[in-house]
């Protein structure tokens, strides 16, 4: 099958494709609780001669073994598969039946379209010259799901030679493709920030040491750490996301906590941000007679594009799309635990686009109007089938 044909044959399964979406966006489950997902994932693998299919890797994943018709190398796929704790606001028949649980951030779509990788390059498994190594990976939002799933021995037995993985994007259009080398994504901690000082009555702050104040100087403060000490052409942010302090109109509270992100390409801004974080809310603190605490939790590093992988899913694209859109430069301080993998094995991770104003779905992600082109769903299951095959033809 040649790299064109992929994309009649992602067609052809799209009613299949929609209907897993829809059905997986019915279902939401958070991190570690994708139960009933990794049941019908398996389900469906299951449903295909030949694969060995290994539930319960990092606790909720499946991993699957697709064999080519003669060697080569192991091609790993990977789809997250969790979903996030919001209400929906979608009218739609396919919104979510579990309240406060959300399909936010299309993983759904990406669930549908590995599914429908895998039947697309089982099709072809005899014209292949290795292995694909499909991984459907828990609890990327935050949870920990890639380390887990690497923990339990994901990269090994066979060992990848090769990482591919994508993403829905409704930050652009439907027939967008970003696939750029490098830094793609950025890397991610969290943070918490404890200001203890002494409580008093709101009429008589000179008997008490207002934490409140020290921390409204620190939520400043740090701003200028991206704004006055990282070089404009590097990116960074910091970004403080919640404050809690207080109980009352007239008392003073003797502690405020507040929680925040970091974000960051290169690893000497990261460390850089980081020690100033810390030194910034420590004498910001001592300036306004409090005490401090600063716990830092890493959450993945950047996303990190190998040339040579990107530029034949590059070359890939262009015969799939030769109208689309293909961006050869591109990054977002979103963050994907992605990255774990990719930093032990060369890879490649795609972005497509999949908003379409004109039909009203181009709510961002993280957002309870968020849905997204179904038509994507053909694009991503093509692309990324096309590429694994591309890869798996030397």
């Amino acid at each position: 099958m040649s790299t064109a044909d992929f994309i009649a044959k992602a067609q052809e399964l799209f009613p299949y494709t929609q209907k897993l979406r829809r059905e997986f966006h019915r279902h939401p489950e958070l991190g570690l609780e994708e139960k009933r997902t990794a049941r019908r994932i398996v389900e469906e693998l299951e449903e295909l001669p030949g694969l060995t299919v290994q539930p319960g890797v990092g606790k909720t994943g499946v991993v699957a073994l697709l064999e080519g018709g003669s060697p080569g190398p192991v091609v790993l796929l990977r789809v997250d598969m969790d979903a996030l704790p919001m209400m929906e606001e979608n009218d739609v028949p396919y919104a979510s039946q579990n309240d406060g649980v959300m399909h936010a951030c299309g993983h759904d779509g990406h669930i549908a379209m590995g599914l429908a990788a895998a039947k697309l390059l089982h099709a072809q498994r005899e014209n292949l010259a290795g292995m694909v190594k499909f991984v459907f990976q828990p609890a990327e939002e935050g949870d920990g799901g890639a380390a887990l799933m690497i923990g339990d021995g994901v990269l090994e037995n066979p060992r990848p030679d090769y990482a591919l993985a994508l993403h829905l994007w409704n930050e652009k259009p439907l027939d967008w493709y970003g696939i750029a080398p490098g830094p793609t994504m950025a890397s991610a901690e969290t943070f918490s920030i404890k200001v203890t000082g002494k409580g008093g009555h709101g009429a008589a702050p000179h008997n008490a040491i207002d934490p409140i104040l020290a921390a409204a100087h620190i939520v400043t403060s740090l701003q200028s750490i991206v704004s006055r000490e990282v070089e404009p052409v590097d990116a960074g942010v910091v970004s403080i996301t919640s404050i809690h302090g207080g109980t009352s109109h007239n008392i003073i509270p003797p502690e405020v906590e507040m929680l925040g992100t970091t974000r960051s390409f290169e690893a000497d801004t990261r460390e850089h941000i980081l020690k100033r974080l810390r030194e910034i809310v420590a004498g910001v603190a001592e300036t306004f007679r409090c005490e401090a605490e600063v716990e830092l939790d890493d959450v993945s590093p950047a996303v990190v594009n190998d040339p040579e992988v990107t530029a034949r899913a590059q070359a890939v694209a262009r015969r799939l799309f030769p109208d689309g859109t293909i961006t050869t430069e591109y990054q977002t301080m979103g963050a994907e635990d992605m990255a774990l993998m990719m930093e032990k094995i060369p890879g490649c991770y795609l972005l497509i686009g999949s908003a379409n104003a004109s039909k009203g779905l181009d709510a961002k992600h993280h957002h309870p109007l968020f849905d997204f082109d179904e038509e994507a769903l053909i694009y991503g299951s093509a692309l990324i089938s096309a590429v694994a095959a591309d890869i798996l033809r030397f």
